[in-house]
Parts: structure tokens; C-alpha cells; sequence
């Protein structure tokens, strides 16, 4: 048999990379779950914006010149009525959460007297209160709810995505060694080729699956007239997408090198733990501490947590122009040096059955 009939390393890739993605695509389980992620994004981008474009304002009932006065504040659904006597009956009948009616009393700071029915409408004091002039210092940049959100977004993503398409490497890895596939791939194929192929393909349906994600928000958003929020968030999700693309790559050569030490799929877990540990660490320090610039500027700059870190700070505004590049050529060099190690544990592994293999034996070239 001639060498021509062995494919090149480009082809190769390709070919290895192309059957991951049909196995995958072909399992009803990974559509199912897509389509669901898919769905839950753009259910919480519509119900968002339902929520913020249809306030629930308190219902007052109020008289006389009291109607002018509620009315001008523009907090309130009024219901006019000509007497108290009126406007009693309907706090009664629960029509409305209170009632306003001009004070008798010339002590009376607003003039107005609010009647509630079983304890004091505090909603409705409190429009009607009159507030100190306030300064503030610092101004927060974003709102805390809305930089909670897209935390958790960020981080989540990135932790089922990392975990999942990890995981499945992991186990294709494993399956091929326990049922010794890949003694009759490695008499075609390069070890590297191989490697190469089952990173790329998964790669690839991740930052699909991510490119998706991100697509279907901002559609939704803008379909929503939630401009200025996508306006917002905007960078920072490219920013989400481009880190990932390289995290990913990182974390998968971890996750093949790792399942190569083991030839069982009951031994899997003993191996995967200590890199699944490297993606839910920055997941929880990112939703215990986003609101800490301290502590997001040095995960900006740790290979494992950039990804999530940096997103953040590009949506807080707290990073420099030059920092998302800075922290993504420590990334890029990152994944150079960890899919070398990878690479090597890789090979060494790959054909050593039996009891699993240890990280120092698999760093030595079999002899």
C-alpha cells in the first residue's frame, strides 16, 4: 500500500474533526439540550423586556384636588371618585391598594391624606413622600441586577459548554481505547492527527453552539427595542466569544490527555476531576465576587478563568483598551504550551492499557 493513500495532516484533522461532529449532531440528546438552551435564552431576553416595558404601577383611588396632585407624579394609576365615601369603597372592594383625599389637617406636609384599608400602603407613602436632594460619590457604572445577570451568563455558558463537550472528549477517548479503535485509527493516522481532529471538531461545535447562543440574544434584544442594553453588552460578548474560542481549546487537549491515562470508563472520573475543578473554581469566584475589580482583574489574566473574567470588566468598563489583548496573548501562549503537554500525554497514553497509566510515565516516551 502506498503512502498516497494516507491522508495529509490537514485532511486528516478534518476527517477525524467531521466525524465527531456527525456522532454528535446524530445524538437526539445534544439537539434536544441545544434547542432547550436555545429556546431559554430567547424566552429570557422576551420575558425582560415585558417585564421593564410593563411596569406594575400601585392603584390609588383619589379626590378632588387630590386627583391633580397623584396625577403629576406620573407613579400611579388613578381612579377619580367624587367623595371619600367613594373612594373608601373601593380600597374595601380591593379595586385599589389605597385611597388619596385632600388632609384637613393644616399640619398636613402634602396637603394629602392616604387611607389604606388593613395597614399603611407603603408603595404609596412612599411616592408621595418628599425625598432629600442626594449625592453619590461614586455612581455605580451598571445596574447590580443587570451585572448579576450577565455574571451568571458568562460564567454559565462557559462552564456547561466547557464541561460538556469536554466530557464527551473525555469519554470518546476512553470508548476508543476500551473497545481498541484506536489501534486500528493509529495504523492509518497519526497520533496528532488525531488529537488535532478531536479538538477541532468539538471546538468547533462549541463555539457553534456559543456563536448560537450570542446570535439569538442580540436578535432578541433588538426585536425587543432593548437597544441600549445590547448597545451594553455588546463587546463584551464578542469579547465572551473570542476568549472562549481559545479557553476551549485549552481546556479540551487537557480533557483527551487526561482520558488517554485510563482505559475504563469507571476510571474516567479519578482523571477528569482536577481539570473539571479548573472550570467550576472561576465559575463560582465569578458569581462571589462580580463586583470585586481586585479580584476579576487577577482572574482576567489566569488562562482558566479569562474567558469569563474579561467579558466582565469589558462590560463594567473597568478594563484598559489594551488588557483584553494583553490577557488574550497569555491565553493564546497558554494554549500553545498546555496542547504541547497535552499532545505528549496523548500519545504516550494512548496505547498503554490496562491499570491507568500515571502523569510522570505518560510524560516519557514508551520505549
Amino acid at each position: 500500500m502506498t503512502g498516497s493513500t494516507t491522508p495529509n495532516f490537514a485532511r486528516g484533522t478534518w476527517l477525524v474533526a467531521e466525524r465527531e461532529i456527525m456522532t454528535k449532531l446524530r445524538s437526539k440528546s445534544f439537539v434536544i439540550s441545544t434547542l432547550i438552551t436555545l429556546l431559554a435564552v430567547l424566552a429570557s431576553v422576551v420575558i425582560g423586556s415585558l417585564i421593564s416595558a410593563n411596569p406594575s404601577l400601585p392603584t390609588v383611588a383619589a379626590v378632588g384636588s387630590a386627583v391633580e396632585v397623584v396625577e403629576s407624579t406620573e407613579m400611579f394609576e388613578v381612579t377619580a371618585v367624587e367623595t371619600r365615601a367613594e373612594a373608601e369603597e373601593l380600597v374595601r372592594s380591593e379595586d385599589v391598594e389605597a385611597a388619596i383625599v385632600p388632609s384637613d389637617s393644616a399640619e398636613s406636609a402634602t396637603g394629602l391624606t392616604v387611607i389604606g384599608l388593613e395597614g399603611t400602603p407603603s408603595s404609596v407613602v412612599g411616592a408621595l413622600s418628599v425625598a432629600p436632594e442626594v449625592e453619590v460619590l461614586e455612581p455605580a457604572t451598571q445596574n447590580p441586577g443587570l451585572l448579576y445577570l450577565v455574571a451568571f451568563g458568562f460564567a454559565f455558558i462557559f462552564y456547561m459548554s466547557a464541561l460538556t463537550f469536554g466530557l464527551t472528549i473525555a469519554q470518546s477517548v476512553v470508548e476508543e481505547k476500551q473497545t481498541r479503535i484506536v489501534e486500528i485509527l493509529m495504523a492509518t493516522l497519526p497520533v496528532r492527527v488525531l488529537l488535532s481532529g478531536k479538538i477541532l471538531g468539538n471546538s468547533l461545535l462549541a463555539f457553534g453552539q456559543i456563536a448560537l447562543i450570542a446570535l439569538l440574544a442580540g436578535v432578541g434584544l433588538l426585536a425587543t427595542g432593548q437597544n441600549i442594553l445590547l448597545a451594553d453588552i455588546g463587546p463584551a460578548l464578542v469579547w465572551f466569544v473570542v476568549f472562549f474560542a481559545f479557553g476551549f481549546v485549552l481546556l479540551a487537549a487537557l480533557f483527551a490527555a487526561s482520558a488517554a491515562l485510563v482505559s475504563r470508563q469507571e476510571d474516567m472520573g479519578t482523571v477528569t476531576t482536577p481539570i473539571m475543578m479548573l472550570i467550576m473554581i472561576p465559575f463560582f469566584m465569578v458569581i462571589f465576587f462580580f463586583e470585586n475589580d481586585f479580584v476579576l482583574g487577577i482572574m482576567s489574566y489566569v488562562p482558566f478563568s479569562a474567558p469569563i473574567a474579561m467579558p466582565i470588566r469589558v462590560f463594567l468598563g473597568t478594563a484598559e483598551w489594551w488588557e483584553p489583548l494583553a490577557s488574550l496573548a497569555i491565553l493564546l501562549a497558554s494554549t500553545l504550551v498546555f496542547t504541547a503537554l497535552g499532545s505528549r500525554i496523548y500519545a504516550n497514553g494512548l496505547l498503554r492499557m490496562g491499570a491507568p497509566v500515571k502523569l510522570k510515565d505518560a510524560l516519557v516516551k514508551q520505549s
